[in-house]
């Protein structure tokens, strides 16, 4: 598996379509949100889009796609005229006109678990605009799919419409790695090509010894150019990195199985249950068996 697809699988990285609409002429749509993570899809025409934390509206055009991270209003604006704008509810999914003479937008939210949430948000900007270029034509294909699917309400639609808004989640942020400057942290240093030798064993095999030494080797790098490298890149040394890997790990096996917490520390390479114990609390917390309690009770 490669490493992108470990990290979404840790993270549990879903997409959820929350509405759609079209219309015609001047048109704004408002809504309030408390979802962390949101997505705006501009799937036919040009619209304006506005959200607390922003200077200027963003210029959606079609095919682009808005990340939302942590925005608590957004209103999309298109068209122009003297009277006021015709007032659209974004939640509205039925009946959805695919007339090509109408702008089409799509939203939707990605849904992740706690620290793949906070990962993700660390990572992104306000709002993150990836414009259709960058996706060009899966991304093109992954949307005109998923509104076939909306709007045709057939026989499975609602299975078909997760599956579609999973890829839709994927190749967005694909997309948006592709074309943005990452800042430091798990997501940039998963596109490093000098360093991805070594992350990709540290993946692999997290309850290896790992010296930093043999990851060096890893990369073909002095062991100073590689460390260097990894900080300036990860935004940690490579063995705190390594221990990240290892929690997320940890809290996925906490929420979703019945491991025993010592099975789960020699797995994850700690000498002792307590050593883990006291990792895990420095990193999440809380105890292994309390956030297991916590996550499974909420």
């Amino acid at each position: 598996m490669d490493e992108l697809s470990g990290l979404f699988d840790v993270m549990e990285a879903r997409g959820q379509v929350t509405g759609a609409f079209s219309a015609r002429g001047h048109w704004v749509a408002r809504s309030h949100s408390r979802t962390p993570l949101k997505l705006t899809v501009m799937v036919r025409g040009r619209a304006r889009l506005s959200a607390d934390g922003l200077d200027a509206p963003v210029e959606l055009e079609q095919g682009d796609v808005a990340i939302l991270n942590g925005r608590s209003w957004i209103e999309l604006e298109a068209g122009a005229g003297d009277g006021p704008p015709q007032e659209i509810e974004p939640e509205v999914t039925a009946p959805l006109s695919v007339d090509p003479g109408r702008d089409l937008v799509i939203g939707g939210r990605i849904q992740l678990d706690p620290a793949g949430e906070e990962l993700l948000r660390q990572t992104l900007p306000p709002v993150g605009h990836v414009r259709a270029e960058a996706g060009a034509t899966r991304l093109r294909a992954i949307i005109d799919q998923l509104v076939d699917e909306v709007a045709g309400h057939r026989m499975g639609s609602a299975f078909a419409v997760r599956q579609y808004a999973q890829l839709l989640v994927l190749e967005v942020l694909r997309a948006y790695i592709g074309q943005a400057v990452l800042p430091p942290g798990r997501l940039r240093v998963l596109t490093d090509e000098r360093l991805r030798p070594a992350v990709s064993r540290m993946h692999a095999e997290p309850g290896r010894p790992w010296k930093l030494a043999e990851l060096a080797q890893a990369a073909a790098m002095s062991r100073t150019s590689f460390a260097e490298r990894f900080r300036e890149v990860a935004g940690v040394p490579p063995l705190a990195y390594l221990n990240g890997w290892r929690m997320l790990l940890a809290q996925r096996a906490l929420r979703t199985g019945d491991v025993q917490v010592g099975t789960l520390a020699a797995d994850l390479g700690y000498t002792s249950e307590s050593a883990f114990s006291t990792a895990f609390k420095r990193e999440v917390g809380e105890s292994p068996l309390r956030y297991r309690n916590r996550v499974r009770n909420r």
